[in-house]
């Protein structure tokens, strides 16, 4: 019996704690938890056309890519992802296919990618290709034929007549914008009808509700998955159907306007997209394409992996994961971290961020983590480059899969391109020389920047496809390897850290300490981590014992390049102070 309120509270504190231990060691009794390769992998997104030119035309290509693979693995990559290299009129560099089954010619042969195959096998790196199934070329001779009413291609691609206004001026069948701006619909005299493009006029939208088109697509991805990739990313996924027209007597309705201020009809953000995207119908084309790909697993005994990309809203993002029996992509992108945390973002918007992909995905399937890609301004740029490190951390140590667009682990900024070099279609269709930039990809497909010498190092050519980048001579991959602290390195820090238990498998928790610090737990049985980081613009101290079980001593095992920690220093965890962009990952001493 206890003989007092305060020894009472004292063991019953002691039960607690132990309680509480006992429960997370029950969590994971079995080590031997068995995950499949892509389930907690390093995904390295390339744009073949700017990391690497091994034959001197300024353009980077498949060979160029196979001799900078010992760059990935000792990155700690798993997996390198590459931007289209099936053959395409180059419009929009790729996203416009001429041929599934034939690679560019000035990217390299087929002969070219079975060696890039062999090589990354031999390292242990899977190469996942991106195919654009929504459309294809106004050049391929799918469309040709389609343009010319063949009678296998006819149905092939979106058709429809227009009509004459008052004037008796044709006009598209309806106000439908393209996401390059400007009327989603193109006039074919020889056909006498509009097609439908969706993003640039050179790219036709097929026609998914004809299942010949259907069987076509999965015969690429079969082709392309027996050829040895380990995957294909589909961008673009939620365009794939348009609403029924049946449903609106044979004629597809305009869409609403926005009434946003400041737009006009050529605007793409100008309409309300109910009709041209995220139509129930995807899902079921996402199980069914899935489908393929588990066949091909099943038959090699090696998981072959389907990931889209889907800009739209949490609820219908997480959707592609599938439901119940009707499974769907096994990597259904996240891009909270891309398209809603900026440099005015704090830590609370961090947190929201983060914390609501991992509410609305389903239980038991993994995360994923990105913070930059080749359509979005760097993370150097966007945010700050102080910053590089702390984001970093986040999409390598979250829980989960990683995925690192070419030349975040360095902190590559934005390149410059003048009107004058600009190729991006989506600057060019503004058709202003002014606020082009404002809208350009271009800034941040520049060449990768490999050393301080001719061109970053990317091509021995005269001139490049894009500019390199300014500031080259001492941002670049030779400069960070040969330094003692860098983002590099802290980047290769960070792909070791991942392999532990506490990273592959371990449980997560975050808190918002204030408006600035951002901070999560990972644990697994009784090995603790703490990464912690400071999103705001001015120095701040935390407590970290706000964390339950937290307490005493931490040792850092990374810190980003500016913090005045190393590796093996020891903090308090009650009294933490963090300069402005200071990140840490602190482990618990037991």
């Amino acid at each position: 019996m206890f003989t007092s309120a305060g020894s009472f509270e004292g063991m019953w504190y002691i039960f607690v704690i132990i309680f509480s231990l006992s429960r997370v060691g029950a969590r994971y009794e079995n080590v031997n938890i068995k995950q499949d390769w892509w389930e907690t992998a390093v995904f390295y997104q390339l744009n073949t056309r700017s990391f690497m030119d091994s034959d001197g035309d300024g353009i980077g290509d498949i060979n160029g890519i196979t001799t900078r693979l010992d760059y990935l693995k000792e990155l700690g990559v798993d997996a390198a992802w590459l931007s289209p290299i099936f053959k395409s009129a180059m419009h929009d560099f790729g996203y416009d296919t001429t041929d599934y089954y034939t690679i560019q010619p000035e990217y390299g042969s087929m002969e070219d990618f079975e060696h890039l195959l062999k090589k990354a096998n031999e390292l242990n790196i899977k190469i996942v290709l991106e195919l654009v199934p929504n459309h294809t070329s106004n050049e391929s001779e799918w469309f040709l034929k389609s343009s010319n009413r063949d009678e296998y291609y006819s149905d092939w691609f979106i058709w429809e007549s227009g009509h004459l206004d008052n004037m008796g001026i044709r006009k598209p069948p309806n106000n439908w914008v393209s996401v390059f701006r400007k009327s989603a619909w193109k006039y074919m005299a020889n056909r006498d009808q509009y097609y439908l493009h969706q993003f640039g006029e050179s790219q036709p939208d097929l026609n998914y509700r004809n299942p010949v088109v259907v069987d076509e697509i999965k015969n690429v991805i079969k082709f392309w998955l027996e050829k040895g990739v380990a995957g294909l990313k589909i961008p673009s996924i939620n365009y794939l159907f348009e609403v029924d027209k049946d449903l609106y007597g044979g004629r597809y309705p305009d869409e609403p306007i926005t009434g946003r201020p400041g737009l006009g009809p050529d605007d793409y953000v100008y309409l309300e997209h109910v009709y041209t995207k995220d139509q129930e119908e995807t899902y079921d084309m996402v199980s069914q394409l899935r489908d393929v790909f588990d066949g091909i697993t099943i038959r090699d005994n090696l998981t072959r992996i389907m990931m889209t990309e889907a800009d739209t809203t949490i609820k219908n993002a997480v959707k592609y994961y599938g439901e119940g029996a009707h499974l769907g992509a096994h990597v259904p992108f996240n891009l909270g971290l891309i398209g809603e945390l900026n440099k005015e973002s704090d830590a609370r918007d961090f947190k929201y961020i983060i914390d609501r992909w991992l509410t609305y995905k389903p239980l038991k399937k993994p995360a994923n983590w990105m913070i930059g890609n080749h359509d979005k301004s760097r993370v150097s740029s966007r945010f700050r480059p102080d910053l590089v490190d702390a984001l970093n951390m986040l999409i390598l140590l979250l829980p989960g899969i990683a995925i690192t667009y070419m030349g975040e682990e360095i902190g590559m900024v934005n390149g410059f391109v003048p009107w004058s070099e600009t190729k991006d279609p989506l600057a060019c269709n503004t058709d202003d020389p002014v606020n082009y930039i404002e809208v350009s990809r271009d800034p941040v497909r520049t060449p990768f920047q490999w050393n301080s010498g001719k061109n970053g190092g990317f091509s021995t050519a005269e001139r490049t496809w894009l500019p390199v980048a300014d500031g080259y001579e001492s941002l670049n991959v030779a400069s960070q390897r040969s330094a003692v602290r860098s983002h590099y390195q802290v980047y290769r820090t960070l792909t070791n850290l991942r392999i532990r238990p506490a990273f592959r498998l371990g449980r997560y928790e975050s808190l918002s300490l204030n408006n600035d610090v951002f901070a999560f737990k990972r644990w697994y049985n009784d090995d603790t981590y703490i990464i912690v980081m400071n999103v705001g613009k001015r120095d701040r101290i935390v407590n970290l014992t706000a964390f339950d079980l937290v307490f005493g001593q931490l040792e850092v095992e990374a810190s980003s390049v500016l913090s005045s920690r190393t590796y093996s220093d020891n903090v308090q965890a009650n009294r933490l102070d963090l300069a402005v962009d200071e990140a840490l990952v602190l482990r618990m001493q037991v």
